[in-house]
């Protein structure tokens, strides 16, 4: 007698063949935030291979939101530092710094 398993396999096959796709990509582009959504995809195509009463579902499921979160810090604009002039820069004297200021 055959167990049915909690995904259905076509499902498991897609995050495997995402996860496999996803690792192609990082080794064309070399792109770190990449290993993220790999991680993400392993972890999901795990759980859904597992039964809902087995531990290692829910630990699974963990881990692929954690690779979630981390994808969304690793994708999140960051501000620009201002750039600095160096110390012996001359200071703008104008509007477009190549007139001198009006007088009031």
């Amino acid at each position: 007698m055959a167990v049915a398993r909690s995904g259905a396999p076509e499902v498991v096959g897609a995050y495997v063949a995402a996860t496999v796709v996803t690792l192609v990509q990082y080794l064309r582009s070399r792109d770190r935030r990449l290993l993220a959504l790999v991680l993400l995809f392993a972890f999901q195509a795990q759980a859904l291979s597992r039964e809902w009463y087995d531990f290692w579902k829910d630990v699974n499921q963990t881990g692929a939101c954690a690779a979630g979160l981390l994808l969304v810090l690793l994708l999140s604009p960051r501000h620009p530092r201002p750039a600095v002039p160096p110390a012996d820069a001359p200071t703008p004297r104008g509007p477009d710094a190549s007139q001198p200021p009006a007088s009031r």
